[in-house]
């Protein structure tokens, strides 16, 4: 009999999450991208996709439009590659994730660059640890 191969969950990205009521929020996801449990999102502040997230680029990469400071972290996959979707962010903290289960955008490529996006969650009370 093969192995049950389970995917990861909620449980395996949130380690602590202290009021639901506090730390969440629904949000848009803006089209075209499949979007995976953990993801670190930056939110639209001007332009023509402004209130939606999507995944948070390396400040460098687009104009600056807001969403290159990473501002959430999905806790739920959201495929959203057929138009704009909803989904479940952790806003705020105090919330603990695993470092490990975080999903950045292709151009967050080097460990300065994902360090400087997990700088950014923890100003929001959102901490990665590393082996929780």
């Amino acid at each position: 009999m093969a192995p049950l191969v389970k995917p990861p969950s909620e449980g395996d990205l949130l380690k602590l999450d202290l009021d639901k009521n506090y730390t969440r929020e629904a949000i848009t996801l803006l089209a075209g991208t499949d979007y995976q449990l953990g993801s670190v999102l930056g939110r639209f502040t001007s332009g023509d996709h402004s209130g939606k997230y999507t995944l948070s680029p390396d400040a460098a990469a687009d104009p600056d439009t807001g969403e290159q400071l990473a501002s959430a972290v999905l806790i739920a996959a959201v495929d959203a590659r057929e138009g704009d979707r909803t989904g479940i962010i952790i806003k705020r903290g105090p919330a603990i994730v695993s470092r490990g289960m975080l999903v950045y955008d292709p151009s967050v490529d080097d460990e300065d660059k994902r360090a400087a996006k997990r700088e950014q969650l923890t100003a929001l009370g959102i901490v990665a640890r590393q082996n929780v």
